[in-house]
């Protein structure tokens, strides 16, 4: 067989390689809605009735305009007041886009790297080298499913101690590379399957904790839905850490805290407002560093410009970070978690 054979031969036998790419706004935001998101779903539903009305030859501008100032109005009303429980259902919602949609706009580039070089390859944790605004980085994030066949491969976005090895890994070969570290935080917790626990779950995150905490290259860590735990913790310790305006970060899910204290998960909006996890109760206490602001009605109505300022945010926070040498960045790190749980208890009077 002439070698020119030979290659069309090989072609015909490789498998075709399917380049994953999430896509948001597939779903109508009127199935996809949370509870007290439906008068706006209705409002948005009216409005599209009279377009379709408006092309048919029916000149319905002004209803068309007074709806869609009625709609303006709801969504800042609503968005306005979100309690805790709301907030953390936003960070839930099912639109909300993840680590993989913010690379894909924020990041050049990206080459996702895979396995811990131990057990195997998490798809809960993705991540790889990058460019950002023309700055090279390695980038780490959890990542959830839209459907749910992929969240099934990614575990919902609960990693396995396998995903917290290789992000440990890439930060490794980040620090030999002098490239900053900007991680992508999303998950409900660490995954707590037998098997999890077999192969050292504790003691991949504790470990990470301890890396991260001597790794010397800037970290920016950053919240965009769910800060769930020590699964959250394992890729979260940074110089800066940053929250999207509806996301959440906490010691444990409302829902597991009002099984705990109430016996009683249906009193997850009360644990919700118990927990202080929104992100402004998280500035005000001093856990994170900065709220990163979301466009009115939240990061899925409005993805590409909540990625733009995420991107705006990290940048700024690296150009801060690069200033510092490694003996004032890892002493700057250390006195920040140093001073972290810092309280007074004052004396009854």
């Amino acid at each position: 067989m002439g070698k020119d054979k030979r290659k069309e031969k090989s072609k015909e036998t490789e498998p075709e390689v399917k380049k994953e790419k999430i896509k948001l706004g597939e779903k109508d935001f009127a199935e996809a809605c949370l509870p007290f998101e439906k008068p706006i779903a209705e409002l948005e539903k009216t409005i599209n009735d009279l377009k379709t009305h408006s092309k048919e030859g029916i000149d319905l501008s002004e209803e068309i305009k007074s709806t869609e100032k009625k709609l303006e109005r709801a969504i800042k009303d609503i968005f306005s007041n979100l309690t805790p429980w709301q907030r953390v259902q936003v960070a839930r919602h099912p639109l909300r886009p993840y680590t993989l949609d913010y690379l894909s706009v924020i990041a050049e580039d990206f080459v996702e790297f895979h396995g811990d070089r131990y057990f195997g390859d998490d798809k809960a944790i993705i991540g790889g080298l990058a460019r950002i605004g023309g700055r090279r980085v390695c980038v780490i994030g959890q990542q959830k499913g839209r459907d749910t066949k992929e969240n099934l491969k990614r575990c919902f976005g609960s990693a396995n101690p396998e995903g917290y090895r290789k992000a440990m890994r890439l930060m490794k070969l980040a620090e030999k590379s002098n490239l900053p570290v900007i991680s992508f935080i999303d998950t409900p917790g660490a995954y707590p399957g037998i098997g999890a626990e077999e192969r050292g779950q504790a003691e991949a995150i504790a470990l990470n904790l301890h890396e991260m905490a001597i790794l010397s290259v800037p970290i920016v860590a950053i919240v965009i839905g769910e800060g769930g735990s020590g699964g959250a913790l394992g890729i979260g310790i940074g110089d800066k850490v940053l929250i999207l305006e509806n996301a959440y970060y906490s010691v444990i899910s409302p829902e597991g805290c009002a099984a705990i204290l109430w016996k009683d998960n249906t009193q997850a909006p009360l644990a919700a407002e118990a927990l202080k996890l929104t992100s402004y109760d998280l500035l005000e206490m001093g856990v994170v560093d900065e709220i990163v602001k979301e466009p009115l009605g939240g990061a899925h109505r409005n993805f590409e410009e909540t990625a733009e300022n995420v991107k705006e945010a990290i940048l700024r926070h690296l150009r801060e970070l690069s200033l510092l040498s490694k003996k004032e960045l890892l002493q700057t790190r250390y006195e920040k978690y140093r001073t972290l749980g810092v309280f007074e208890e004052k004396k009854p009077e």
